[in-house]
């Protein structure tokens, strides 16, 4: 067999484990609605900085780089033992490998914070601070493989934060405060994580594999999807509140419910015949709720407002 090269190895492990494209997509949406957000709460009304773009995607997207990392290691010996087919069991890329990985994706972030605005470094340390806490599980391992919600709860807290430093590339560039409006934009990131978190790990039975905890082997099909219709009512409460924030709550509203109600006909789907099908389109579904709920938040209403569609 032809030896791979170190590319076609990593080629090969970010199509199964971070795929480049799709993530960079969506972490796209999300940075540049964490901006366009900011912006319109301060009353901006110039089109955004492409430094700060650049600067929030690229420091977003290895922030989930660092998070897939950090799972490879904490999963280790549950993937050897009952996913040997992933890359790092099988040998694809090792722990030392993923490792350095990180340190440069630390180094990288590290340095375009500099770079926009020396203060953007402490932010990027409280991030760094909860991550760090999140790979030591915070020190109750135990506690909290013995409770899933609990676990879930605690390892989404990142979510915001990582969304709350993508803002900061506006604010703290603008020598401006953190808008005290954000609260609720980064309450709906929270529980939009919780879509996606839980959305992903809804199986029909044929796919469940033995030894690999997803919601609906640990908690029951029926109430897995229960959690996920409830974490879409609650990313719904929020971003409606964000968007009365920013005069945007009308259209917010009419899309947050034409997406509910194909949500409950998704989730009605899988519970009358959970096949892998329906269990694909649960996930498929939690990311475009999610894509369009920042894109509805940020971006369009931010260009509506630059073409004087909205009121500043």
């Amino acid at each position: 067999m032809q030896q791979q090269t170190m590319f076609d190895r990593w080629w090969i492990y970010q199509r199964e484990r971070f795929p480049i494209v799709a993530h960079g997509v969506l972490i796209a949406i999300f940075s540049s609605a964490a901006i366009s957000y900011s912006v319109l709460l301060r009353g901006g009304t110039k089109i955004l900085n492409l430094s700060t773009i650049i600067v929030a995607f690229i420091s977003v997207f290895l922030f989930f780089l660092q998070l897939r990392i950090a799972d490879e290691f904490k999963d280790f010996d549950d993937d050897l033992r009952y996913r040997p087919y992933r890359p790092v069991p099988r040998g694809l890329v090792s722990l030392r490998e993923l490792g350095w990985l990180g340190v440069a994706t630390g180094i990288i972030q590290l340095s375009l914070a500099v770079w926009l605005t020396p203060t953007l470094a402490l932010l990027l340390g409280l991030v760094w601070l909860y991550f760090g806490l999140m790979c030591k599980e915070f020190f109750v391992h135990n506690w909290l493989k013995a409770h899933l919600l609990a676990y879930m709860c605690s390892h989404i807290v990142i979510v915001p934060l990582i969304n709350l430093y993508a803002t900061a590339c506006d604010w703290l560039v603008a020598q401006a405060s953190p808008p005290a409006d954000i609260f609720w934009f980064l309450v709906a990131s929270f529980f939009n994580g919780m879509v996606i978190e839980i959305g992903r790990k809804i199986r029909s039975p044929k796919d469940e594999e033995f030894g690999v905890e997803t919601y609906s082997a640990v908690w029951g099909r029926k109430k897995a999807v229960f959690a996920w219709l409830g974490a879409i009512a609650l990313t719904a409460i929020a971003s409606f509140i964000s968007a009365s924030q920013i005069d945007f709550a009308t259209p917010v509203g009419c899309l947050l419910a034409i997406l509910f109600i194909v949500a409950i006909a998704v989730a009605w789907l899988f519970l009358r015949q959970p096949i892998t099908k329906w269990a694909k389109l649960i996930e498929k579904t939690s990311s475009l709720w999610t894509l369009l709920v920042y894109l509805s938040l940020g971006i369009v209403p931010l260009t509506l407002r630059l073409l004087h569609y909205l009121p500043y």
